[in-house]
């Protein structure tokens, strides 16, 4: 009879584990000793798949949630690094010292698509912005007593309609289907220097979000 897997809880590494939904948003940040990178894809089934396959890899010490985020409170800039923590954590510190500014997400199924619904996250919920995967991600490290953090940064604020209806274009496993992006563009043509300017956005939300992680992270 063949040996039954060991299922029992590993004991913790040194190694964090930093999760991103898209490799996009990972592609300013190296990493480095002691850091793992982990693309989980897009939407909360996804990362709850992706996170129960990473702990099968390694017991991290502690899991940063990071990438793009929606801002629903105005206040929010293109490229500010927001973050939320655990309550009573000591990374809280770190992070508000290295520039972070403290805010409440929701972890929505869709993408917020314009500047209108995503006033009506703000007023309805009270969550400053809006993302897809860190709420599956950190509850499942707090059953595990694993400290945890979402660190995002602002790829368009609450005044931004982004430029297409993205839920529109996503395959069943939360992926862009590119025939259907294709189709969209020949239909509206005129969208494609949107699309290339919000692009830009991303490689620039980007780099201040890998800047910001290689600077924090040796401090926790």
């Amino acid at each position: 009879m063949p040996d039954m897997p060991d299922t029992s809880p590993q004991p913790h590494s040194n190694e964090i584990l930093v999760t991103f939904a898209v490799k996009e948003e990972m592609k300013f940040f190296p990493g480095g000793p002691g850091i793992r990178r982990y693309i989980t894809g897009m939407g909360r089934d996804n990362a709850d798949d992706a996170i129960a396959a990473a702990m099968q890899q390694i017991r991290p010490r502690l899991v940063l949630t990071c990438g793009f985020a929606g801002g629903l409170n105005p206040i929010l800039k293109s490229n500010e690094i927001v973050f939320g923590t655990d309550e009573g954590s000591t990374l809280y510190d770190a992070l508000k010292n290295a520039g972070g500014t403290p805010v409440s997400f929701f972890c929505a199924r869709r993408v917020a698509i314009t500047a209108e619904e995503k006033q009506r996250l703000w007023r309805g919920m009270g969550s400053d912005a809006v993302e897809m995967e860190s709420e599956s991600i950190r509850e499942y490290c707090r059953e595990r007593d694993i400290p945890s953090a979402t660190v995002r940064v602002i790829s368009d604020t609450a005044l931004e309609d982004l430029p297409l209806d993205f839920n529109t274009l996503l395959s069943p496993a939360q992926k862009i289907h590119y025939g259907k992006l294709t189709w969209a563009l020949v239909r509206a043509p005129f969208k494609l220097a949107e699309l290339l300017a919000f692009q830009q956005k991303t490689v620039d939300a980007a780099k201040s979000l890998g800047a910001f992680l290689t600077k924090v992270i040796p401090t926790v």
